[in-house]
């Protein structure tokens, strides 16, 4: 599903990406783990196209993200087909970005009525199944102000469901919420995984990664030190920084 090799990114002379290689099967879980500032946002947001890499290449599907061929040369995307690339992929950021003026269904539907062309009426009856799906059956009309946290990334997670993606990306999901609000969303992504949805997911929620990934990979200075089994890097990390992490956040 995704296929990432030698993927490198700059911010003027700072390279944040120094060479990533992930390869995701279709129907895997990859939790990415590390400390802040290595790179792992970056990287999630190479994939869905919100920065462009400036080294390797991204195929998501098999189809490559951000370059295009046209006559046997490569050749940047336009905004245009980066959008639409980006249709078949959804993202979760740290903080909701719903908008505060619209009902939870209404954020839902947004996308799907401007970009797929959906009727009222079906987008509709998909928003509702799934704020059903992601425990908010219900609470359709409220808007964000009156749901808490967590009932707001449950609403953010069902937007990015909507378009139906085929590629989940979750980016720190659970940093901006209280302690108690953390295990609401972390269920709902669990759910999420057993439907067999491909995702990629960074976290500092070890134990999440522990129960719901394939493959755990730990980044620092913008390179994956180690990954694999969850019970291999986690459980018996070969590598010294990932140890030394570990040892910090279990």
């Amino acid at each position: 599903m995704v296929e990432a090799r030698d993927v490198r990114k700059r911010f003027g002379h700072n390279e944040v990406l120094k060479g990533i290689d992930l390869t995701v099967n279709r129907g895997e879980v990859s939790c990415i783990i590390g400390p802040s500032g290595s790179g792992k946002s970056t990287f999630l947001r190479c994939i869905n196209q919100l920065e462009q890499i400036d080294g390797g290449y991204i195929l998501v599907d098999g189809a490559p993200i951000g370059v295009k061929l046209q006559g046997g040369r490569v050749r940047r995307s336009s905004r245009a087909e980066a959008a639409k690339s980006r249709e078949q992929i959804g993202m979760v950021f740290q903080r909701f970005n719903l908008f505060p003026h619209l009902t939870a269904l209404q954020n839902i539907t947004v996308a799907p009525r401007a970009v797929l062309g959906l009727g009222a009426g079906e987008a509709n009856a998909r928003a509702i199944d799934l704020l059903k799906r992601v425990g908010l059956g219900g609470r359709e009309r409220l808007y964000p102000g009156q749901l808490s946290g967590g009932q707001q990334q449950r609403v953010a997670i069902a937007r990015a469901l909507a378009m139906q993606p085929s590629l989940m990306l979750f980016d720190e999901p659970t940093s901006a919420l209280d302690p108690e609000l953390v295990g609401e969303v972390l269920d709902t992504m669990k759910q999420l995984a057993q439907s067999g949805m491909t995702m990629i997911v960074v976290t500092h929620e070890i134990g999440f990664a522990r129960e719901v990934a394939d493959r755990v990979l730990f980044m620092d200075e913008g390179v994956v030190m180690e990954q694999g089994a969850p019970e291999q890097v986690l459980g018996a990390p070969s590598n010294p920084r990932t140890q030394e992490f570990l040892a910090k956040v279990l």
